[in-house]
């Protein structure tokens, strides 16, 4: 790591110093500090009531969303799902977090299942991980053959093409996370009594593959970038920035009624930015 060679004990409950002392700089986040968390709560409060707005818009239009987030494990996806549908009503706006296909679905085409998710008029739908599962953990851990990953690739962009023709506001963000910011989130959920569920032996093993994982995600966001479906990509290492970052490019994308721009307010470069040059 960085040159060094490093032992890192994940049962130990200290963390280790050398993450302690660098994990918010890592992977080269631009922030030496997280944001307050007074600045933070004012912020994201004043953003869920746009969002609340941005609902009876959709209601009231039937225009359709559609936002698939994706990142490493530990960047931040489900936070930040959580934040984005906190107050809005949840007959409307859903999320989408599936398991691993059964057998009857793993002799489906790819995308079938995850299209019986797709939203109807009004709806505003989160999937927590998408169809870019073949493109990442699929592809790093040979849960799919070389073959299929590339017909995935080949496909996609056709795929999303069609969304966004029969009019659905389609987003696709990647939480992008430094590997010394996982390594402290993963510590922190080993020895959480509430959040030791989410450590699993696959989060063991795609710490290991950091570099794997790396050349798929570049060689996914070279492919699959399009005009029409373009990757955001949001800098996740500090969650409270990142989760404002996603809402607002939502809320500046929508024209919703009664949007309030002085709210809304503009977006962070440093944060959030489009396409792999970002990174």
């Amino acid at each position: 790591m960085d040159g060094k060679k490093r032992t890192f004990n994940i049962d130990d409950p200290k963390l280790p110093d050398w993450i302690d002392d660098g994990d918010l700089a890592s992977g080269g986040y631009p922030y030496n500090d997280k944001m307050p968390n007074d600045e933070y709560e004012k912020t994201v409060e004043r953003l869920q009531i746009e969002l609340v707005k941005m609902q009876y818009w959709l209601q009231d239009t039937g225009n359709r969303v559609v936002c698939a987030f994706e990142g490493r494990d530990a960047a931040g996806k489900g936070g930040t799902i959580f934040t984005l549908r906190q107050y809005m009503n949840p007959r409307s706006a859903r999320n989408v977090a599936l398991p691993k296909p059964s057998e009857i679905e793993r002799g489906q085409w790819y995308f079938q299942r995850y299209i019986s998710h797709f939203p109807t008029t009004g709806e505003f739908l989160t999937f927590d991980r998408s169809w870019y599962n073949r493109a990442g953990v699929e592809k790093v851990l040979g849960f799919c053959t070389p073959e299929q990953h590339e017909s995935f690739l080949e496909e996609v962009p056709g795929f999303e093409r069609l969304l966004v023709a029969d009019g659905i506001h389609f987003f696709k963000f990647w939480l992008d996370i430094g590997q010394l910011m996982q390594l402290k989130r993963f510590h922190d959920r080993r020895h959480s009594p509430l959040k030791n569920w989410k450590f699993s032996p696959i989060d063991i093993e795609g710490a290991k593959r950091w570099d794997d994982y790396t050349k798929a995600r570049d060689e996914m966001l070279a492919r699959t970038h399009t005009a029409y479906a373009p990757w955001t990509i949001v800098r996740s290492n500090d969650k409270r920035r990142a989760r404002i970052a996603v809402i607002r490019r939502i809320l500046l994308s929508l024209p919703y009624k009664g949007r309030d721009m002085d709210v809304v307010g503009n977006e962070d470069a440093l944060i959030i930015g489009s396409g792999h040059e970002f990174l």
